[in-house]
């Protein structure tokens, strides 16, 4: 004997209703699907923080994966021979027997951004080479030549003549990341240990970082981009790339207490290389733009009472007579806030802007005046053309002096107000010849001299006495110099 169950006319009613129902459910699955039952594409998430997508054949995997691919062999390893000191340099063992310097070696990287053999680096990657190695990830070597170098925003652009087909990483838009971005970086990090092309993932952490110190040779024009990408020694001239594959970075800098990567790491926006890789390609060096204004940076203050939004803009402390800022109405106590189309920050975003803005073409500005906005065209022109034209401006007296390859002139206040610094006695470094003493000591045009052998100096008969002075010297002259950025800086050059 077994229990049985017969359903009622009421149990059936309600038997017909959940089958009913159930098809309707599956039938309104289908039909949400488009009837399509093959393996999507999704989204999902396997740790936390990182994205996850599904490929054709419906197994997870990183969508940075498509990236790395893709230009994975544009990135290079490079390595730059300098004529290094030997360890006998400076005592009298040296000089008696005359023991060759042994040369010194510097790594980095760089990535081919044209598919001719055009590479982009940092600058301190491959300052002063006498030698640079390029090697791609075939296992090819090249000797490359050193095309341009620009130390003031640490580029430099090689050329290597590879018998290969060359694959190649695109610029894209540094203007358009945003923070929180994800980016990619590929790089030789800790090159003695043969890490190449060592790929990190992170974020941008922040964008428009400038006064940043890094030592010797810190940068004039910084606008960097901040990212927690791991990034090492070794890894400076490689590229910080977005999710399609485009540069738009070159690594550059870290921040770190202890030297290795701590998550703070910076990179050069690939915009500020879009302007001066056709001058580096060109010329070998960069064209850098010049308005004819002195600058500071806006006030709280100044931000209240013009009723701005935010404490942004510049403000104009003075304009040089006859300069195209002048010519174009800017008058003293403007504020800017536009430069051809990009909002206004600082004085350290709005030097890049000028110094890499077209030249002799006209450019929209807006400026707020007595709490009236209003726009005006403006025009940039070459600065070192500037000066040569009118060199009267820059002297009291015209004095020029040449000295370890650097053309001086005594500083003035018309110099001060040409460059946008603060005036105090000094001598001012116009021009520096490349491979010369200051070349290869890391002094920029544009600094002031103040003291040479810990003497000061305020013009140039008081240099006269102090190179006199030194005219024997063997050893390196320490030189205390203020730099363009207004920063101090000891540097050591040999006469």
């Amino acid at each position: 004997m077994g229990w049985g169950f017969t359903p009622s006319g009421t149990g059936k009613k309600l038997l017909s209703l959940v089958v009913l129902g159930a098809l309707f459910t599956t039938l309104g699955i289908i039909i949400a699907s488009n009837l399509d039952f093959t393996a999507k594409t999704v989204a999902t998430q396997i740790s936390p923080g990182y994205p996850v997508v599904s490929d054709n054949h419906g197994n997870p995997t990183s969508p940075f994966v498509a990236v790395v691919e893709k230009v994975y062999d544009a990135t290079a390893h490079i390595a730059a021979q300098r004529e290094g000191v030997g360890r006998y340099h400076d005592d009298l063992f040296w000089r008696f027997f005359q023991i060759p310097q042994e040369p010194s070696m510097s790594y980095g990287s760089g990535f081919f951004f044209r598919e001719d053999g055009y590479v982009l680096t940092n600058n301190h990657v491959v300052e002063n080479a006498t030698k640079v190695l390029v090697r791609t990830s075939s296992g090819y070597q090249y000797e490359a030549d050193i095309i341009g170098t620009d130390p003031q925003t640490d580029l430099a652009v090689l050329k290597v003549k590879a018998d290969r087909k060359i694959n190649y990483i695109p610029f894209g838009n540094s203007d358009e990341i945003r923070v929180g971005d994800w980016v990619i970086a590929i790089g030789n990090p800790f090159p003695q240990q043969g890490l190449e092309r060592s790929v990190t993932v992170g974020v941008v952490s922040a964008k428009g970082r400038s006064n940043l110190r890094f030592g010797e040779g810190t940068p004039r024009y910084q606008d960097y981009i901040q990212t927690d990408a791991s990034i090492n020694p070794g890894n400076s001239g490689g590229p910080l790339l977005n999710l399609k594959g485009e540069a738009i970075g070159v690594n550059a800098a870290i921040s770190s207490p202890t030297g290795a990567s701590v998550g703070i790491g910076f990179a050069i926006p690939i915009n500020l290389a879009r302007a001066i890789v056709p001058d580096l390609i060109a010329t070998g060096k960069v064209s850098r733009g010049w308005l004819g204004v002195y600058l500071a940076n806006v006030t709280e203050e100044t931000a209240r009472k013009q009723g701005l939004e935010a404490v942004r803009g510049v403000a104009i402390e003075d304009v040089f007579k006859g300069s195209p800022a002048d010519e174009s109405g800017i008058k003293k106590n403007d504020l800017l806030m536009k430069f051809n189309g990009q909002d206004v920050v600082d004085v350290e975003q709005f030097s890049v802007l000028i110094a890499t803005a077209p030249k002799n073409k006209e450019i929209p500005v807006t400026v707020l005046r007595d709490g009236q906005k209003f726009d005006v065209n403006t025009r940039v022109v070459d600065r070192d053309e500037y000066r040569r034209a009118h060199s009267d401006q820059f002297t009291s007296e015209n004095d020029q002096r040449q000295w370890l390859g650097m053309e001086l002139y005594n500083y003035t206040e018309n110099i001060a107000r040409t460059i946008g610094a603060e005036y105090f006695p000094g001598v001012f470094i116009n021009r520096v010849d490349r491979g010369s003493p200051a070349y290869r000591a890391g002094i920029m045009p544009g600094s002031i001299i103040t003291q040479v052998d810990n003497r000061e100096i305020k013009n140039l008969v008081e240099l006269e006495v102090a190179v006199e002075n030194i005219k024997d010297r063997e050893k390196a002259v320490p030189l205390l110099l203020v730099d363009p950025s207004g920063n101090i800086e000891y540097k050591a050059i040999r006469p």
